[in-house]
């Protein structure tokens, strides 16, 4: 026996008491609000009030291009990630600041900074033009939108797992004669992908309530680039009750996708 009194022999170290208040409050601070809406909702409408056909469109464009700019996040966000975590070259430090600015940026200054790139007068919106190609206020708009405030999240998420998961794996492959493109794929990336979902999913999550950004880049036209932040934010002027069953609505979609990632971490593949 050990002065702690356990025969194991391992001390078991507690929180201060004083913790749990501050924290009581932080969860009261996120949960209020949630049951806000869930009292203010007409419950006996509800079901119409988020089957209009102007709801049902607006939350099918928000998943198709949520999905979207998920699938650009991990093809762009995958090897800058890498770069970040395995690279070293000059300004590497000044590179990750840049790529995680728009974390911090509010999103309709990163909407018009895509108007001024890829509208039809900024820098790369007039050769665009030329060749008949418009981005601006088009689905394309809000997928370059979503990904533009989700691609942080990503990349950020993976870089933490590939510093977290080290090198030594890697470096027993390339010893044995693997070239980096198997290393990656058969030894970093199986062994990141944990990490690699988190970040998707808080890419998808961050993409699927993206306003700002959206209504600046591309407008809201109903389906075409209202998605349904915009059509709540539209509603709320409008239709109070439907902008509140729309929110809920948005909660429990994201909710769920968190959820079932969280799952997937905890139960593991099979």
């Amino acid at each position: 026996m050990t002065g702690s009194g356990r025969a194991d022999g391992l001390v078991q170290v507690g929180l201060p008491r004083w913790t749990y208040l501050p924290a009581a409050v932080g969860a009261l601070f996120v949960l209020l609000p949630l049951l806000a809406i869930l009292l203010r909702i007409d419950w006996a409408h509800f079901i119409p009030l988020v089957t209009t056909e102007s709801s049902r469109t607006a939350l099918v464009l928000s998943l198709k291009t949520a999905t979207a700019s998920t699938l650009v996040c991990i093809v762009l966000g995958v090897p800058m990630a890498l770069v970040l975590a395995r690279g070293r070259f000059p300004g590497q430090s000044v590179l990750r600041a840049l790529v995680l600015l728009p974390l911090v940026l509010p999103p309709v200054v990163g909407g018009i900074a895509l108007l001024y790139t890829f509208g039809r007068l900024g820098l790369l919106g007039g050769y665009l033009d030329t060749l008949g190609v418009r981005v601006a206020f088009s689905t394309t708009a809000v997928v370059l939108a979503q990904s533009f405030v989700s691609l942080p999240f990503l990349v950020v998420s993976l870089e933490g797992a590939l510093r977290s998961a080290g090198t030594g794996y890697e470096h027993i492959a390339a010893t044995l004669g693997a070239r980096p493109s198997t290393v990656l794929r058969t030894v970093t990336l199986p062994l990141v992908l944990p990490g690699l979902l988190s970040g998707a999913v808080l890419a998808f999550a961050r993409s699927l309530g993206e306003f700002g950004a959206t209504l600046t880049f591309a407008g809201s036209l109903q389906g075409v680039t209202r998605t349904l932040p915009l059509e709540i934010y539209l509603q709320r002027e409008t239709d109070p009750d439907a902008a509140v069953a729309l929110s809920l609505l948005l909660i429990v979609v994201a909710a769920a996708i968190v959820i079932a990632s969280a799952g997937h971490r905890l139960v593991g593949p099979p």
